[in-house]
């Protein structure tokens, strides 16, 4: 979600207390729940690799570079490719579709995001994702320039966000009634302390914190914050306000997927401290986003690359030979095995099925994969007939967020078009599983049926909101049993990761995972980098 700082002022606190919206109910009996479905990752096509029943190929085709995995980071190596002139490729993609966690949807009303919703604007050291936006016409002029301009119809219309707390809603995410003097005091101090973190700079001259990772400087001073917890850090500045605990937990949940006393400190400091980014046309503040989130990114990418995409095609053997990889994927509309022998593979797929797959790789390397720890979340998508009912206090926004929740609260889908005076709408509701272990959770998210979510969902959402459930017409669930990598204590900066950034010759991971955190600009970098050193060894 955004970083928008709060400007305190007694007259905004007062406003959100003031004034209400239209609200009634309407029923002592609560309406049938909406229709709707379960839809996510085939894990059960992906557990098939535990398994290994594949048939062996039928035929054998030769292609320079096989890319496995078309999410961000596959689609991102193939655009670096086809963009310097090489067209020989292909990227084999498991599920039906390609995106990863930056896939979307679409109903009568609007598209909608099924992950990752919005991107900020990306930092100088991003080049190659400016390149990438300036390529779709997103970023007009100069990539590398200071402050570029974007195009306006991309960047989040206001209101931005709200959080709902106390009964009312408030402007942006703070509370701004409800809390104590030393709560806002303590509010403050912290975001200097960020401040002074983003003005920081290593002895190597390099930003302390940077996007994309591999940028940060390295001072043992720095490196030592991922030995510490996010949660211990506050407390070690003497920061133990309850709204400023909540503020930072809902952070690391937001963006890691797990909570603030189990993230490094490292990487919670990293979430508020490495957006410095300018933008001519818009605030700092600002980000870029699209009905369908991301996945309004990936519609280029695929657009660009539909040539070289081969869905339902799960790599279930590479192998290095002697002048060759082989990698043999099973076409499950085909049923059959096709095996296709490069010059070099790009394994830009979550790096938990490497060592299933990767049948020569080493003991080490594949116990530094295990210790990689992966966040269960769970996206809704609830289409609507109408705009709910609101409670008193700040408007609707493209983010809404519920203070005394798990959960992570709502985007609004057609936010960006609400010009256009639309009734219906679609909320984007998001939840990281993170209260227990990811593996408790993952079977908790597997093994709940849709009719406990729904019930949840729409209760914990009718509090702000009394009528949602009359207003809705149908509530879709999309879990993702691995939605992205844990940065818990220790392991961003420790030596499982540090391992697996060592350059391979003819296999090259490619994945976020190898960043210790998922975000759209860490997969595009690592799929870029993949694709200039597997061009650099063709």
């Amino acid at each position: 979600m955004n970083r928008r700082r709060f400007l305190f002022s007694l007259g905004a606190a007062t406003a959100a207390t003031g004034g209400a919206y239209a609200w009634r109910r309407d029923a002592t009996t609560l309406p049938p729940l909406p229709p709707g479905e379960i839809l996510g990752a085939s894990n059960t096509v992906g557990h098939r690799l535990r398994q290994m029943d594949f048939p062996e190929p039928t035929e054998t085709l030769q292609v320079p570079i096989v890319i496995v995995g078309g999410g961000v980071a596959g689609l991102s190596a193939g655009w670096k490719l086809q963009k310097s002139g090489f067209t020989d490729f292909v990227i084999l993609e498991l599920e039906s579709e390609v995106g990863g966690n930056a896939r979307s949807g679409e109903n009568a009303i609007t598209a909608y995001p099924w992950g990752a919703h919005y991107l900020p604007f990306p930092t100088q050291e991003s080049r190659a994702v400016r390149e990438l936006l300036a390529d779709f016409g997103v970023l007009q002029g100069d990539p590398c320039a200071a402050a570029p301009v974007y195009d306006e119809r991309y960047i989040n219309f206001a209101p931005q966000e709200r959080l709902y707390a106390h009964g009312v809603w408030h402007d942006g995410l703070w509370p701004q009634v409800g809390v104590r003097q030393r709560d806002f005091d303590q509010y403050r101090r912290f975001l200097d302390l960020m401040d002074d973190f983003q003005r920081r700079r290593g002895s190597d001259g390099r930003k302390a914190f940077a996007i994309p990772i591999d940028f940060s400087a390295r001072d043992p001073e720095l490196l030592a914050l991922d030995r510490l917890s996010m949660r211990d850090f506050l407390l070690q500045q003497g920061l133990d306000s309850e709204p400023l605990h909540w503020y930072v937990n809902y952070a690391c949940r937001d963006d890691y997927g797990c909570r603030h006393h189990d993230t490094s400190a490292w990487m919670g400091i990293h979430y508020f401290a490495s957006r410095d980014a300018l933008a001519r046309d818009a605030d700092r503040d600002d980000v870029l986003t699209w009905p369908e989130g991301n996945g309004w990114l990936i519609k280029q990418l695929r657009q660009r690359l539909a040539g070289h995409l081969l869905p339902n095609a799960m790599a279930w053997r590479v192998s290095a030979l002697d002048r060759a990889v082989r990698v043999d994927a099973y076409q499950t509309r085909e049923k059959r095995s096709v095996r296709r022998l490069a010059q070099t593979v790009i394994w830009a797929a979550p790096l938990f099925q490497a060592p299933q797959v990767c049948r020569e790789m080493t003991v080490d390397r594949a116990a530094a994969i295990g210790a990689f720890e992966y966040a269960p979340w769970l996206v809704a998508n609830l289409s609507l007939r109408g705009f709910p009912l609101e409670r008193r206090g700040a408007p609707l926004s493209w983010d809404n967020v519920l203070y005394d929740s798990d959960a992570l609260g709502y985007v609004v889908a057609t936010h960006q078009h609400r010009a256009a005076h639309q009734e219906q709408t679609v909320f984007t509701w998001y939840h990281a599983l993170s209260d227990g272990a990811p593996d408790v959770e993952r079977r908790r998210l597997l093994q709940t049926p849709w009719t406990t979510w729904a019930e949840k969902i729409l209760g914990e959402l009718s509090r702000p909101h009394p009528d949602i459930r009359q207003q809705a017409t149908r509530l879709d669930l999309f879990r993702w049993g691995h939605a992205m990598v844990r940065p818990r204590v220790g392991f961003v900066w420790g030596e499982a990761r540090q391992r697996l950034l060592q350059t391979q010759d003819r296999v090259l991971f490619a994945h976020s995972d190898l960043s210790g955190y998922s975000v759209f600009e860490e997969a595009h970098y690592r799929g870029v980098l993949a694709a200039e050193r597997a061009l650099a060894a063709s």
